[in-house]
């Protein structure tokens, strides 16, 4: 059974360029064997986040939503880790996510794994998790929003940082 947050902060992105760069300025201290899950409804942010932290990495960038693949590796540029981008939202179990081999990448990499809440945290001791709320909530209306639109691009969201375990136990680490 996982242990709650060592702590928590909520900051809210007034749009989707806020939300970039937050991301880059939390890729800033990320390093190789880095673990993020992401978490959020459809259309919350969660790719547009990962697009900020591979911004902020300095990775080869298209970064877009790994739904059909499940995985994507966004080499360095230069001497910093790989971006190893996944999207668990069809996996069922732990044992699906070991089933993709991210154990292979996860100590020479940064990992950031969307829907991954109660399937990948057993790949690190540490983790952030990262839950983006979008601030007209769950009943926002009957279109699917896979992820910041142009007609949503001020839209509000509310981004829940939670650090786990020895790596992520000073908060003032983030700068947050």
């Amino acid at each position: 059974m996982s242990k709650g947050p060592l702590w928590t902060r909520e900051i809210e992105s007034i749009d989707a360029e806020t939300t970039r760069a937050l991301a880059r300025r939390i890729a800033a201290v990320l390093r190789a064997g880095d673990l993020i899950l992401l978490s959020g409804e459809l259309g919350a942010g969660k790719t547009t986040f990962t697009q900020g932290l591979g911004e902020g990495l300095g990775v080869r960038g298209g970064i877009i939503s790994p739904t059909f693949v499940l995985a994507r590796v966004h080499p360095a540029l230069a001497d910093g880790p790989d971006l190893v981008h996944v999207d668990a939202y069809r996996l069922g179990s732990p044992g699906e996510v070991d089933d993709i081999d991210l154990e292979s990448t996860v100590a020479s990499s940064v990992t950031v794994i969307e829907w991954g809440q109660g399937k990948a945290e057993h790949l690190s001791d540490s983790r952030l998790e990262i839950h983006l709320e979008r601030a007209t909530g769950d009943d926002a209306g009957e279109d699917i929003i896979l992820d910041f639109e142009e007609t949503d691009e001020e839209d509000p969201r509310v981004l829940r940082i939670s650090g786990y375990g020895p790596r992520w136990a000073d908060p003032a680490l983030l700068g947050l």
